[in-house]
């Protein structure tokens, strides 16, 4: 049975990924850094809970600590994220960290338990608003939309999975861009854009390919998004 790890799974876009991994048969932790939101949700879907914050490196050793004595990783989905209007320093270091900094953090703790996997797989929520292509066609809503922080935040993602698909050929890595959805995001509420569970259909495919599966891609729907 595949073992699936998914970071800010306690709600929104991580929650309904959870939900269908474990429909598809995923054994899935619901990484959450409010472990009673947490416990809660596991209950909810049938599936386990482990306490992360992943912005704190003891948090996510002890989580895969964790994982690693109840059986181990096949698949890490990098899923938390933030975005915040303010333009200073403080809160920029605060999105990058969690945004970007944290699939570094997570990944390499990751790394000795997805190496003894037979099909291990990274899945990077990015978005459309850190795609150079997206924001230079007039056509995409991304080119219409000032998100300077946050933007910057998920190029730094997309350029993250080209480097880790590079570094790590035996690992299939992709970031996905999962559309603009009715979710939770950075302490606001969105009652705008498709439902999560249209949304949450990108991140479900890319989870669950296996080790013929494309790497080091950008992937929207059913199709490549340019980077």
């Amino acid at each position: 049975m595949t073992t699936t790890l998914i970071t800010g799974a306690n709600r929104g876009l991580g929650k309904e990924t959870a939900r269908q991994l474990v429909a598809a048969g995923h054994t899935v932790y619901i990484g959450a850094r409010d472990e009673a939101q947490g416990q809660a949700v596991a209950k909810e879907l049938g599936a386990r809970s482990v306490r992360l914050d992943v912005t704190d490196d003891d948090s996510v050793a002890a989580a895969m600590a964790r994982i690693e004595a109840e059986g181990g990783l096949d698949v890490l989905v990098n899923n938390a994220g933030i975005a915040l209007l303010g333009l200073n320093g403080p809160e920029a270091l605060q999105v990058f960290d969690t945004n970007a900094v944290s699939i570094v953090r997570l990944t390499q703790a990751a790394l000795p338990l997805l190496r003894r996997s037979a099909n291990p797989v990274v899945v990077n929520v990015s978005s459309a608003l850190g795609s150079f292509t997206a924001n230079h066609d007039p056509a995409r809503p991304a080119s219409h939309v000032s998100a300077i922080v946050y933007g910057a935040s998920k190029a730094a993602v997309s350029m993250l999975t080209v480097q880790y698909a590079r570094a790590l050929p035996e690992l299939r890595i992709n970031a996905v861009e999962p559309g603009y959805t009715a979710t939770e995001l950075g302490g606001r509420v969105n009652d705008q854009g498709r439902p999560v569970e249209v949304s949450a259909r990108t991140i479900v495919r890319m989870a669950i390919i296996d080790r013929d599966g494309p790497t080091g891609t950008f992937q929207e729907d059913d199709a490549e998004l340019g980077w």
